[in-house]
């Protein structure tokens, strides 16, 4: 038998378990992919001025008319507000100052588009927030999102909103940089605008009740860590 056949014929073997192992090596890591935390900012937003507002709430309707083909407000990504309640006992204000009850002025709550850590994309155990071009804007993949309001519990201005019917999650997605909500305004009460940050500028409605699985945890936890 020939030596330098013999010799060929091994490392052609040696190479050939060689790349199994490595493919395998690269398909154990594939399998368990890296959680999805978003780091891009989003490009705009929504601004309100609440001095304007006349509380028709078209801007309600034209936001769920476009992205759900039916007007409920309940599911707009937009959501107004006028504080003063009236009952059997008079005038009641709640708990709450500006937006959910207390001095009466119409309050038009928006998407703040969050910068890192983005709350509602952190708390979603499926990874269904995700960056949606050419806005970045953060918006819920319906092909992933299971219906669990995580989400829901970790907006700090309760801005996520759930339809029922699709058993989904859905969020302000800025429309594709052509916000439907803004063009309905009659009072030019809301504006698009360059990107900038107003989660530091807007009180939190309500805390957090979400939790952060600790895969996602231990990735900011390597990012940020001193």
């Amino acid at each position: 038998m020939d030596v330098n056949h013999i010799f060929s014929r091994r490392e052609f073997i040696l190479v050939s378990g060689a790349m199994v192992v490595a493919v395998s090596a690269l398909e154990a890591w594939g399998a368990k992919e890296a959680p999805l935390i978003i780091m891009d900012q989003a490009k705009g937003l929504v601004i309100a001025d609440p001095t304007k507002c006349v509380g028709c709430r078209r801007c309600e309707l034209a936001c769920s008319e476009f992205n759900d083909g039916k007007a409920s407000p309940t599911i707009a990504r937009i959501k107004v507000t006028r504080n003063l309640n009236f009952g059997p006992t008079g005038l009641y204000t709640g708990q709450r100052g500006q937006g959910a009850w207390g001095n009466g002025l119409v309050i038009q709550d928006v998407c703040k588009q969050c910068p890192h850590p983005v709350p509602c994309a952190n708390a979603c155990p499926n990874d269904a927030i995700v960056v949606s071009p050419p806005t970045n804007a953060r918006v819920v993949d319906p092909n992933k999102c299971i219906g669990c309001k995580m989400c829901q519990r970790a907006c700090p201005w309760e801005m996520m909103s759930f339809d029922s019917d699709t058993n989904k999650a859905t969020k302000c997605f800025l429309c594709d940089g052509k916000p439907k909500c803004v063009e309905a305004c009659p009072a030019e009460a809301l504006s698009y605008v360059a990107w900038r940050d107003l989660t530091d500028k807007a009180p939190p409605r309500v805390a957090p009740t979400s939790v952060v699985s600790p895969d996602k945890a231990q990735t900011c936890n390597n990012c940020h860590k001193k």
